[in-house]
């Protein structure tokens, strides 16, 4: 049974067929002493990388056994709010609230405090950072609040950067994959950038979904990517105006109300995330949920029970047989509700059998 298009929940006969199992998940020992803003794996090895609102970013290597340990981790002067791998998975770069961006080489780096090179600066809070090669060349493009895309090349000491995009306003959210940007900045716009031309926005439009942009995802073909907003809703849209007829968006992460009939809880979709091998994806919220979805077939995977507290970030690892998970405090609900009790983890759940397979029959594009 589809749950796109409409419901808020779904029937009881879907919900025993589409309900996934959270009991073989491992909770990764020594975690982050603040909420968790962003998790990212590497393409070389199974190292998952957390930044936090501790001002630490650590690395953690994922043993066969499924189990955590903590390997690495450096020091920023503010809130930790993003970081990301090289597409080798020897560099690592990390941004947030002290405005700058600092670039790691695990190879030349040794210890388990890490050594790191400011990248990059803003004027404002750097709220995403990114790399992707040019040319051959790594290269670091960060989204700030001061309302600009920035590039970056790390091997210029100079502090200029390579490049700068004028954004509409503050950014919120940002992904790359291949040569696609895509940028969700406050007031619902977004900016589609062809980072083979990366000096141009190959396109401006305003987010199909009413509310304020949480999230930006890109498919794993670069053909488009998928949008997350405050209030439960998700939206899928492809790039290219020939691919229009494809777009289209679906509630999750709602609650039925039980003391008032017709009345659903609605959470903020806080990380998507799209699997490397079958193209499926990820919706996870303030809700304390993640589900599993097939774009393609319209159609809900799995669903999961709630796991304690708000899901802010999410990541599979490079084979998509390890999905990451944290649950931490996503200041929804303001600073008087992050008191000392709420929860702060990192779970590794196995993706296990079809759990993310596309539905059969179902046709990628």
């Amino acid at each position: 049974m589809s749950l796109f298009g409409g419901g808020s929940s779904a029937t009881q006969a879907a919900t025993s067929s589409t309900q996934g199992d959270t009991s073989k998940d491992v909770e990764v020992a020594n975690p982050p002493e603040d909420s968790i803003s962003d998790l990212s794996f590497s393409s070389a090895a199974n190292l998952l990388a957390v930044s936090s609102w501790d001002k630490k970013v650590r690395i953690y290597e994922i043993n066969n056994n499924g189990e955590a340990t903590g390997k690495n981790y450096f020091e920023m002067g503010d809130a930790v709010l993003s970081c990301a791998w090289s597409k080798d998975g020897t560099k690592l770069v990390a941004a947030g609230a002290d405005r700058s961006a600092m670039m790691v080489d695990l190879k030349a780096s040794q210890g388990v405090q890490l050594q790191g090179a400011k990248v990059a600066q803003h004027e404002d809070t750097i709220r995403c950072v990114k790399m992707w090669q040019f040319n051959g060349n790594d290269m670091v493009v960060t989204g700030s609040w001061d309302k600009t895309v920035k590039y970056w090349d790390p091997r210029d000491s100079s502090g200029t950067p390579a490049g700068i995009i004028q954004c509409p306003n503050r950014v919120y959210t940002m992904d790359t994959r291949d040569n696609l940007l895509v940028v969700g900045t406050a007031e619902r716009q977004i900016q589609v950038i062809n980072l083979s031309k990366p000096q141009d926005v190959y396109k401006t439009i305003s987010s199909p979904l009413k509310w304020q942009t949480r999230v930006v995802s890109c498919f794993t073909d670069a053909t488009g990517f998928a949008v997350g907003s405050i209030e439960g809703r998700c939206a899928i849209q492809y790039v290219e105006d020939k691919d229009v007829g494809l777009n289209f968006s679906f509630k999750c992460h709602r609650q039925q109300d039980t003391s008032q009939r017709d009345v659903a809880k609605v959470y903020s979709v806080n990380a998507i995330s799209f699997h490397p091998v079958h193209g499926t994806f990820s919706t996870a919220g303030s809700d304390g949920t993640f589900h599993f979805w097939d774009k393609d077939a319209k159609h809900r995977l799995k669903g999961y029970p709630e796991v304690g507290g708000s899901i802010t970030a999410t990541a599979f690892n490079n084979n998509g047989q390890i999905f990451a998970y944290a649950v931490s405090y996503d200041w929804s609900k303001g600073y008087a509700f992050n008191t000392p009790q709420y929860p702060t983890k990192i779970k590794l759940h196995p993706v296990i059998g079809d759990e993310c397979k596309p539905r059969p029959g179902s046709k990628k594009r």
